[in-house]
């Protein structure tokens, strides 16, 4: 197994999209495609599926030096009100657009941090959101909650208007690798919060885990994961830490490079993880998911319905995601579009009555049915080409580019189908990379992605 991550740990797409967002093609998207694409997508599936809204609050009193995500630091809490107004009129260009009402199945609320905003405007935002919507009734709601500042006024305030899901960033219990991060978060909080919210009735209840932080060993590995048990949540996301200060600048720069552990060492936390998650009784859901077999994620994996989006990994496929907020990314399925990156220029386009779109994607046939190939790999890990349909003009070359992963016995190409063995499932973006022609057409000049492993 080390000879083989030696041989695959290269930077690679974590393929929440395809294509990823480095390879969208600027030249023939426009807003009025991304208006037609999603008009399009309301109709084939709003009655039949409904539609999810991914709403990203930026906002964070700290900056956690570990995160890749877009956000907004400050302690002025003042500016809460004016920016779920401005999610809201966005909404309400969405539906200017439109003569149905849409049908929401899933609202997930991201950040930045959620809960920096008071349980108050929180119910502002999700009675505004439902106002002129219709709520599915197999609906699914979930939050990212900070376990430092998640109030039991949060909890009850999300679980009356529908919420039953929530996530809780942990990161790891170790004092120095928290102090390396500026995650400061006593064990006690999660505990905390995590009662509070089972108390309450949330039926799914996750800790993020990240393993390849700064000074990470093997034993608060196993420190960590055994004080998750105590717990027992019913998902576990385990991510693998993506080091990319070339792209996030100097907020990936509170440590050295020589403080991570690398290759083997990184390989060996996440083995540790997956062994005691197995002894634990999660199973492995899709990459770096982890599920109790009471979970909806396991039932997804079972019944072959899971899905895989910006979101991450979800139970509840639909064609239709918007995303609203500050460089919130939509997806209708045959195109992708992100808002402008700051809370001034978003708030500014919102009140001129434009919808704040600044780039994207429009897939082509192509695009589709290697997304099609891409998504099937995540989620099940097998993917078929039985009918002309399904195929792509790349098809022999991707096959050809998989040979050396068949010969070293991770994958079996059989019967025009591909299936992942078990062992391979830490080299799967791998294999996905051999399906991304945009990837094997135009290699990037410079490093544009974390490593795989």
């Amino acid at each position: 197994m080390n000879t083989l991550i030696q041989k695959y740990n290269v930077p690679g797409p974590r393929y929440t999209s395809y294509p990823t967002v480095p390879y969208w093609d600027s030249s023939t998207f426009s807003k009025q495609k991304w208006i037609e694409s999603f008009k399009t997508s309301l109709q084939e599936s709003n009655t039949s599926e409904g539609i999810s809204l991914y709403i990203h609050l930026p906002f964070c009193e700290s900056l956690c030096t570990f995160c890749a995500c877009h956000k907004h630091i400050t302690k002025r809490h003042n500016i809460e009100e004016d920016y779920i107004k401005t999610v809201l009129k966005e909404w309400s260009l969405y539906l200017d657009l439109i003569d149905e009402k849409p049908i929401i199945k899933e609202i997930h609320l991201g950040g930045g941090t959620p809960t920096f905003f008071s349980a108050e405007n929180l119910s502002l935002l999700i009675n505004g959101l439902l106002q002129n919507s219709i709520k599915h009734p197999n609906h699914e709601f979930s939050f990212e909650g900070h376990p430092n500042n998640t109030s039991k006024q949060h909890l009850q305030t999300l679980f009356n208007l529908g919420f039953t899901r929530v996530s809780f960033g942990v990161q790891d219990y170790d004092e120095k690798v928290q102090k390396a991060i500026n995650r400061i978060q006593p064990y006690e909080n999660v505990k905390k919060v995590t009662e509070w919210a089972r108390e309450i009735g949330y039926t799914s209840i996750s800790h993020d885990l990240v393993f390849g932080l700064p000074f990470q060993t093997k034993e608060n590995i196993i420190y960590t994961i055994n004080k998750t048990r105590e717990l027992k949540p019913d998902r576990i996301s385990y991510y693998s830490y993506a080091h990319v200060p070339w792209v996030k600048g100097v907020g990936q720069r509170g440590f050295n490079e020589k403080d991570l552990p690398i290759d083997e060492d990184k390989r060996t936390l996440y083995e540790i993880g997956k062994k005691l998650f197995d002894e634990f009784g999660y199973v492995e859901i899709g990459m770096d998911h982890f599920a109790l077999k009471t979970d909806s994620l396991f039932t997804a994996t079972q019944q072959k319905t899971l899905h895989r989006n910006f979101m991450g990994y979800t139970a509840n496929k639909t064609q239709l995601m918007i995303g609203l907020g500050m460089s919130a990314i939509s997806d209708s399925w045959y195109g992708f579009a992100q808002n402008v990156k700051t809370v001034k220029e978003y708030q500014k386009l919102i009140n001129q009555g434009e919808i704040p779109v600044f780039r994207g994607h429009i897939l082509t046939q192509e695009d589709l049915i290697v997304r099609k190939h891409i998504l099937n790999i995540m989620c099940n890990f097998s993917t078929s080409w039985e009918s002309q349909h399904n195929n792509f003009l790349h098809l022999n070359k991707s096959l050809q580019l998989l040979s050396e992963m068949k010969d070293d016995n991770l994958l079996q190409i059989k019967n025009n189908q591909l299936t992942v063995h078990k062992k391979a499932k830490p080299f799967v973006r791998n294999i996905c990379m051999a399906f991304d022609v945009r990837l094997q057409q135009q290699k990037p000049d410079t490093q544009l992605f974390s490593m795989t492993i």
